[in-house]
């Protein structure tokens, strides 16, 4: 019996990753193309560092902190005016996007500014000692020190966005979420909502699994 119901809902299940990996995929490109450059932005712009600015530093981690401090279902709820005016859709996989990119964004940024935060003080002062440009020590010291930490960042985000996307089923965004609850929660069928447990813990232990990979590889200490 349950391999017949797991025959039956194979092709709903495929759908439904098909959708949770076009939510994860938009989201997570807009957050590495926007959230990595801010959190380096935060980090270069705190006090001693070599852009210090008070104020665009207060007004970046005053930003970061309101959307974090937000429940991701709050946040999806309020945004809706937004992906409207955006897409003119509130419904589907893309619309839900929107909300994960503006969840996914100040996360990642925290993130890769607590990465750089973890690079000696040393490793700074040394690059300026030998001349080197605000930029230089960008790309030559810093991302390449931090990028273990970078590299984890993303995988922890990578997989929180999994379970943000799930919750984003319930306002008809898609994906495994809206799978479990329409055909597992709301008809009462456990085998649809273990295995769709199951399918998500594969998933998530695989992309972090990759990402401790990744990392190992890339800290040359």
């Amino acid at each position: 019996m349950w391999l017949e119901r797991i025959e039956t809902m194979l092709p709903d299940l495929v759908k439904a990753l098909a959708e949770t990996a076009l939510m994860v995929g938009i989201s997570l490109g807009f957050a590495l193309i926007v959230g990595i450059p801010l959190g380096i932005l935060l980090f270069i712009t705190d006090r001693g560092l070599f852009f210090q600015n008070v104020v665009v530093r207060s007004i970046l981690d005053f930003f970061v902190n309101i959307v974090r401090s937000l429940p991701f279902i709050i946040l999806l709820v309020a945004l809706i005016p937004l992906t409207q005016l955006l897409l003119d859709n509130t419904i589907g996989p893309t619309a839900a996007s929107v909300s994960l990119s503006v969840a996914a964004i100040p996360f990642l940024a925290r993130l890769v500014e607590t990465s750089l935060r973890e690079i000696p003080p040393g490793l700074i002062e040394a690059a300026e000692a030998c001349g080197a440009t605000p930029f230089r020590i960008i790309l030559s010291a810093l991302l390449p020190e931090a990028l273990p930490g970078i590299i984890q960042a993303v995988t922890l985000t990578t997989i929180s966005l999994i379970g943000f996307s799930a919750m984003a089923g319930i306002v008809g965004g898609g994906g495994v979420g809206d799978l479990a609850i329409r055909f597992g929660y709301y008809r009462y069928d456990n085998v649809v909502m273990i295995v769709t447990i199951v399918v998500l813990v594969i998933i998530v232990q695989s992309i972090q699994g990759l990402g401790n990979v990744l990392a190992r590889r890339a800290d040359k200490r």
